[in-house]
């Protein structure tokens, strides 16, 4: 890249913005003795998660111990102060005042709260595993003291997740607890009501055994999540992120769409190293951006392509998000099993942006841009080792290696390679900050799935899910196609309070019984639920990972939204082809190979309908006429019926005739506004 790219750059530095815009990070930068200290802390975390893959113990004290690690670094690692979206509103009106006033300051040393909050949060959670055998005896009839210990735990762990994630999904935990608490008020024989339960029998559910607190989704992030974020973290330092970026821009040089592709490609390829959309894309804006804007490309439009290709990380296979490894976990599947269902929807994914990309080119008249990367085979041939470690986890556990091992047995191997790069080799202080960094990176999660397991412990005591999908599926009258759209929306609109893993943890006791109802395969539903919990990621007005975007290029926020969402439409469709046909599953690779093959292409076909409908481009610049007849041809080839299959072909055909018919004239090129 050149020099005035760099100078083209924005003001503020990615870390600044993946500080402000991604919930997954650590919000303090610390300094001196204290980063030392939260450091070495953050180190001897790791150990112990790598430590145990080869050493197991129990479910349970694991669990505890692991949550007595990582809840007091949350509370030195993450600030106390303003709700996230007050602090960004301020920071955004100071940096647009006249006179050039900095952003908010906030202070990043802990205080005295802070560390008698670590303090308490390690007494409660290390409580039960001093005399753990008659802790456990003490279930059906706990001490005061357990009872204190417990709602002292619960609290703070609403408290860590407030600081990490915001205070909407603590609210939705209170909201559960006194659903719990007061149900018993509801009348009988109405649909929520329930016999009410009181505080101790509340308490004991969410601290006394493996539901609540210590439940699933934090054995998910205690033991999958924290391991991918090492092997992330190790990646990063061993210069892995650079080389993706590097060479997703030698592959692609002058053609006019190239930068689109690049963008597309290294959002893909980064991914697997962030494991975040909101860190993907910010990463990856800072050094594209003055490559895309220097290719023609409109502020907003490249602030879209950059947050599409960042949620695509989320999304795609080896890593993919959070909420996936709970799916292994809820179905008793391995984590392989889920990895194929994700293969397909996840080519469709990026066939849908590519194919946006391409349609830009020619709506904006974008031209290719000379970049100073050299060649992708000279890159490809000294730093092409930097994929192998991908390669290992998945054929690994191709032969049966277990994803813990799999991924440490990776995390090693990139280690090793590191040492063929003399820059980024990893010697015993940059090794000890890559797995520091892992741990540092799961405490969001850590405290979000803790929070989470409050919720599904007040829903398998209530008796919660089976009665709202009573409600979902009333609601939708009994039908499929309506029920799965009631619960897309249900999906959306939770997402957009609470982030991507918390929200399917909800959906999945909540929305998925009332799909499983209607005959939907658990794998199906599953999968359903977790592309429209990642989707609400880009859904206006909360998509945070286009805000930032946005801020990088310096265009409108909401337009951003709109135009990821519209790059990212493809995958809002295809979901439905898992749930409303038997012949949808072939999408998650649950099929014989040719009905794979047939599925794939006529999905293919759908999400090239689609783009011409919400791109507006043909062979030429296409009218309202063809686009509507075009989105109809989607919405009907993704039914993969015979009989909507015709109708969809038939469409489409209809649309290309109009089209060509109407003979429109190709628009003037490069005059587009706001590059």
């Amino acid at each position: 890249m050149t020099s005035a790219d760099q100078g083209a750059a924005p003001a503020r530095s990615a870390e600044e913005l993946i500080a402000e815009y991604d919930a997954e990070r650590p919000a303090r930068h610390l300094t001196g003795r204290l980063a030392i200290v939260v450091g070495a802390i953050a180190l001897g975390v790791s150990l112990y998660a790598l430590y145990v893959v080869f050493n197991p113990m129990s479910v349970l004290p694991y669990r505890m111990s692991f949550l007595a690690a990582v809840l007091p670094l949350t509370f030195l690692a993450y600030r106390p102060g303003l709700p996230r979206w007050l602090t960004r509103r301020r920071a955004e009106a100071a940096a647009a005042q006249p006179d050039g006033a900095p952003p908010v300051t906030r202070r990043d040393v802990p205080g005295v709260s802070d560390w008698v909050l670590a303090a308490l949060s390690l007494a409660v959670c290390a409580y039960p595993l001093f005399g753990f055998d008659d802790f456990i005896r003490r279930t059906f009839e706990p001490s005061t003291l357990d009872l204190v210990m417990g709602a002292g735990c619960l609290l703070l762990v609403l408290e860590a997740t407030r600081r990490t994630v915001g205070p909407i999904l603590p609210g939705i935990c209170v909201a559960f607890l006194a659903y719990a608490y007061y149900g018993g008020y509801l009348p009988v024989d109405s649909v929520l009501g329930h016999r009410g339960y009181g505080i101790e029998r509340i308490v004991v559910q969410l601290y006394m055994g493996t539901e609540g607190l210590f439940g699933v989704p934090l054995d998910v992030a205690a033991t999958y999540i924290v391991l991918f974020t090492i092997y992330g973290a190790v990646l990063e330092y061993s210069g892995a992120g650079a080389f993706f970026v590097n060479i997703s821009f030698a592959a692609f040089r002058r053609s006019a769409a190239a930068p689109g592709r690049t963008v597309t490609l290294a959002g893909f390829l980064l991914g697997t190293v962030s494991g975040s959309g909101t860190a993907t894309a910010v990463s990856l804006g800072s050094v594209a951006w003055p490559i895309l804007r220097r290719a023609g490309y409109p502020r907003e439009h490249g602030g879209g392509i950059l947050a599409a290709a960042g949620i695509g990380a989320i999304l795609s296979p080896p890593t993919l998000g959070a909420a996936a490894f709970i799916i292994a976990e809820y179905l008793k599947v391995s984590y392989l099993t889920v990895l194929l269902y994700a293969t397909v929807p996840t080519v469709l994914y990026y066939l849908g942006i590519i194919l946006a990309v391409e349609i830009d080119a020619r709506r904006f008249g974008t031209h290719g841009v000379e970049m100073e990367t050299g060649s992708a085979w000279r890159l490809l041939g000294r730093f092409g080792y930097h994929f192998s470690s991908l390669v290992a986890i998945v054929v690994l556990m191709a032969f049966g290696v277990s994803p813990f091992r799999a991924v440490v047995y990776a995390t090693v191997l990139a280690f090793l390679l590191s040492f063929l790069d003399r820059e980024h080799r990893l010697g015993p202080r940059r090794a000890a900050q890559a797995l520091s960094a892992g741990t540092l990176g799961v405490l969001p999660v850590a405290a979000t799935t803790a929070a989470a397991g409050v919720i599904v412990a007040m829903v398998t005591l209530t008796g919660l899910g089976l009665k709202a999908s009573r409600i979902i599926v009333d609601l939708a009258g009994g039908h499929l196609a309506l029920t799965a759209l009631v619960a897309a929306l249900a999906v959306l609109l939770l997402g957009l309070a609470v982030p991507v893993t918390a929200s399917f943890i909800i959906a999945a006791v909540i929305i998925g019984p009332a799909l499983q109802t209607l005959g939907v395969p658990p794998d199906a539903a599953y999968m359903f639920i977790f592309y429209y919990a990642v989707l609400s990621e880009v859904t206006p007005p909360t998509a945070l990972a286009a805000v930032a975007a946005a801020a990088i290029t310096g265009g409108n926020a909401f337009r951003t939204m709109m135009m990821t969402w519209k790059y990212t439409l493809p995958a809002f469709l295809v979901p439905f082809a898992f749930v409303l046909a038997p012949a949808g599953r072939a999408l998650l690779l649950q099929a014989p190979l040719p009905e794979v093959l047939l599925a794939l292409a006529v999905s293919a076909v759908a999400v090239a309908a689609l783009a011409a409908a919400t791109g507006g481009w043909m062979v030429r610049r296409a009218g309202w006429p063809e686009r509507v007849l075009a989105a109809g041809a989607a919405v009907a080839l993704l039914f993969l019926e015979p009989v909507s299959v015709v109708a969809g072909l038939a469409l489409l055909a209809v649309a290309l005739l109009v089209h060509l018919a109407l003979r429109r004239p190709v628009p003037v090129q490069g005059t587009q506004k706001g590059t």
